[in-house]
C-alpha cells in the first residue's frame, strides 16, 4: 500500500468487492482523496499534512493498479463500478458530509460518483482529470490494446520499474514537470508488476474503459447542486483546459481556476497552491 507516513496510520476496510487499504489522519469534516490509475495514496503525501490540521483526511489506495489487495475476481471495474467501489468505501467508514478531492482518472470516478451516489458528498474538488472523449488520455490509449493480453500487460508492468521508461509520455512523463522520487515510483509501479491479482484487476479495468461512461457522468453533473471547484493545471499536456471549463459549467455551483507551474499531477507539482485553493474553497463553503 502507500508508503508515506505523513498520510497517517495504515488501515483496511472490507467492502462488497473485496478490501481497501487506506490511511487516516486529522479530525474534523472528512476529505477523501481519489487518485487515478497507476498511482495510490502517495500522490497526496504533500497535500494531506496541511489539511489534516483542521479536517479528517482519508487517503485510500483504490484498486486502479497500484493497490496491494486484489479485488474479488468478479468485481465491476467499469467507470460506474469504480464509482460504486468508492461509494462503498465511504459507506464502510460511515463518512458523511464528505469533500471529494480527485485527480486524473480519479476525477472521472468522482464525476460518476456524484452523479450516481451523491448522498454522502457535500463538496467536490476536481483537478486535471479524464473527461468526455479523453478516457483514457491519448498517450495511454495503447493500454486498451495491451490489456487484451496477459503477456503484454506483464511486459508493460515489468518495464515501468525503470526510470527512462517512467519518463516517457506513454508512462508518467507527461504528468509531472520533474521525475517523482524513486521510492514513490516503486510504490506506484511495484504492485502491478509483483502481484498477479493486481495485474488481473488492472487488465479488467482497462478492458472496461468506454467513453460512453465519461459522457454519461458529465451529463449527470448538472444534478449535483452543491459547492464544487474545478482546478486545472496550466501546463497540462494530457487533458485540455477546455474540458475543465466545460465541467465547471455543467456543475451548478462550480468555479474554475488554473494552477500555474504544474502538469496533470497538481498534488505533486504544486501542492502548496493546491492546498491554498482547497482551504479557500472549504472556508467559503462550510458544511453544517
Amino acid at each position: 500500500m502507500s508508503i508515506s507516513p505523513q498520510l497517517g496510520p495504515e488501515h483496511r476496510v472490507a467492502i462488497p468487492q473485496g478490501a481497501i487499504s487506506y490511511r487516516d489522519s486529522g479530525n474534523g469534516s472528512p476529505i477523501v482523496f481519489v487518485h487515478g490509475v497507476g498511482v495510490n495514496g502517495d500522490l497526496w503525501r504533500k497535500v494531506v499534512p496541511r489539511l489534516a490540521s483542521s479536517h479528517r483526511c482519508v487517503t485510500p489506495d483504490l484498486p486502479w493498479g497500484s493497490h496491494s489487495i486484489p479485488l474479488d475476481p468478479d468485481a465491476d471495474l467499469s467507470l460506474p463500478g469504480m464509482a460504486r467501489i468508492t461509494a462503498d468505501f465511504l459507506e464502510a467508514l460511515d463518512l458523511d458530509n464528505v469533500t471529494i478531492v480527485a485527480n486524473d482518472t480519479g476525477g472521472a470516478v468522482a464525476q460518476a460518483l456524484v452523479g450516481l451516489h451523491p448522498e454522502r458528498i457535500a463538496r467536490l474538488v476536481l483537478t486535471s482529470c479524464d473527461a468526455f472523449e479523453k478516457f483514457p488520455p491519448t498517450p495511454q490509449k495503447y493500454l486498451e490494446v495491451t490489456a487484451r493480453s496477459r503477456l503484454l500487460t506483464w511486459i508493460v508492468a515489468y518495464t515501468a520499474q525503470f526510470k527512462p521508461i517512467q519518463r516517457l509520455p506513454t508512462a508518467y512523463g507527461f504528468v509531472t514537470l520533474r521525475a517523482m522520487p524513486p521510492d514513490i515510483m516503486r510504490s506506484f509501479t511495484g504492485p502491478v508488476r509483483l502481484n498477479p491479482g493486481v495485474r488481473r484487476d488492472f487488465r479488467r479495468m482497462l478492458r472496461a474503459v468506454d467513453t460512453k461512461y465519461t459522457f454519461e457522468a458529465a451529463a449527470r453533473l448538472t444534478d449535483f447542486d452543491k459547492p464544487a471547484l474545478v482546478l486545472w493545471a496550466e501546463n497540462d499536456k494530457i487533458f485540455p483546459r477546455d474540458h475543465g471549463r466545460r465541467l465547471a459549467k455543467l456543475l451548478p455551483q462550480a468555479r474554475f481556476e488554473l494552477i500555474p507551474g504544474s502538469r496533470t499531477f497538481i498534488p505533486e507539482d504544486q501542492p502548496d497552491r493546491l492546498v491554498t485553493a482547497i482551504e479557500d474553497f472549504l472556508a467559503a463553503h462550510p458544511t453544517e
